[in-house]
Formats: C-alpha cells, sequence, structure tokens
C-alpha cells in the first residue's frame, strides 16, 4: 500500500504551488487544453519515474508536450471509438425496452443514453487500465509513440507485474473517484479534483516503468 499513498501524496511534493495554478486553469479550458494537459500528464510521469522526490514538473510549452498529449489524445479516442460507436444502438435497445414510464419521449431517450453509458462505462474502464497504464510509462520513457498503441505488450506488462499493477490501478481509480466526487463542491471542486486525479495517475503509472525489465529513460531538462 506504500505505492497507493506515495502517489496520494506526490501531487503536493516540491514546489506544487506554481504547478497546481497553471494546472488548474488548464483544467478550466479542457475544450482547448486537452493537448497540453495530456502532454503536461506525460511529463508529470517521466518525471515521477525519474525521482519523485523533485516534485512535480515545472509547465513548459514545448514541441514535446503538444506532440506527446497528441498521441495520448489519439490512443485515448482508439480505445473510445468502439464504444462510442455501441453507445446509440445500446441507447435505442434500452429505450425500446421501456423501463421507465416517461411522457416526454425526448426525456426517455435522455435517460436511454444515460443507462447505456453507465452500462458501457465499466467494460471502458477496464480496458482503459489494462492498456494504458503500462503503455504511457513506456512511452513517457523512450518517446515511441508504437508504446502507445501496442496493446499485447501492455497486456504483458500488467501480467509480468501484476502486484504493481494492481497497486496502480487501484490508486488511479479511487484518484478519479475523489476527483469527480468533487463536483460536489458548489460544482468547482471537480476542477482541481480532476487534476489531483492526473497527477495520482502519473505518479501511479510512473511505478509501472521502474517495475519493468528496462530503467527509465530522462529526457533532457529543456522538454520539462
Amino acid at each position: 500500500m506504500n505505492l497507493v499513498a506515495a502517489s496520494f501524496a506526490w501531487p503536493f511534493s516540491g514546489n506544487w504551488r506554481p504547478r497546481w495554478l497553471v494546472g488548474v486553469v488548464m483544467v478550466l479550458l479542457l475544450p482547448i487544453a486537452f493537448i497540453p494537459l495530456l502532454g503536461y500528464a506525460v511529463a508529470a510521469t517521466r518525471f515521477a519515474a525519474s525521482d519523485p522526490s523533485r516534485g512535480l514538473p515545472r509547465w513548459h510549452i514545448s514541441a514535446r508536450l503538444l506532440t506527446d498529449g497528441l498521441w495520448v489524445a489519439l490512443v485515448v479516442m482508439l480505445i473510445a471509438a468502439p464504444f462510442a460507436i455501441v453507445l446509440g444502438p445500446l441507447a435505442m435497445l434500452i429505450d425500446q425496452a421501456h423501463l421507465w414510464h416517461v411522457g416526454d419521449p425526448a426525456l426517455s431517450r435522455f435517460y436511454a443514453y444515460l443507462a447505456a453509458a453507465f452500462a458501457l462505462a465499466l467494460p471502458w474502464g477496464i480496458v482503459m487500465l489494462l492498456w494504458m497504464p503500462h503503455a504511457t510509462a513506456r512511452f513517457a520513457a523512450d518517446g515511441r509513440p508504437v508504446d502507445l498503441f501496442n496493446f499485447p505488450a501492455a497486456l504483458r506488462g500488467v501480467a509480468r507485474d501484476f502486484a504493481t499493477w494492481n497497486l496502480a490501478a487501484a490508486a488511479i481509480v479511487t484518484a478519479w473517484a475523489l476527483g469527480l466526487a468533487c463536483v460536489g463542491l458548489l460544482c468547482l471542486g471537480i476542477v482541481p479534483g480532476v487534476f489531483y486525479a492526473i497527477l495520482v495517475s502519473a505518479h501511479a503509472t510512473a511505478s509501472l516503468e521502474n517495475a519493468g525489465p528496462h530503467p527509465p529513460q530522462v529526457a533532457h531538462p529543456a522538454s520539462w
């Protein structure tokens, strides 16, 4: 459980306040800032893998930050695509099953889509946990985009480092549950909650690279 505790504490290590200030702003601007935010998540993973005692990396908008974010966004969309395709037909089946009595057809369809989204959330989350942590850890270490799309290698990593992956997955799931639960704090708490979940996930993901057979490669300081 030391890994989980360390992941939860890492977002507040080092000179964390200015990093958080920028990070919260980026989450607020998520529709236009998701690429650099994902790039920062990769940089944070790389930083945590090399020396977590240094705390969070500073924000530096660079070509590497943007390209890293773009590659991660592409693989996330690739994973989400099959579930997005199934969402409509599944919602239609749920709506036709008349599981609830709603006079407004539009509201009935909304409930059906909501139910379908909840039904698909679990398998989507499992695929994300099986795929992304190991893939992101290797990509952060060597900078090769092909690692992000290598699902068989990610599965082999889960089998090889199952105990570490299990703890990392527990930290990631718990952090995101806590982050999203912060929506109840005047609907503003979700913003720092999401950034906190990203940082916890980065630290937990970095532990998988350290558990693997190859040591992480540290990027030149100019890329941070």
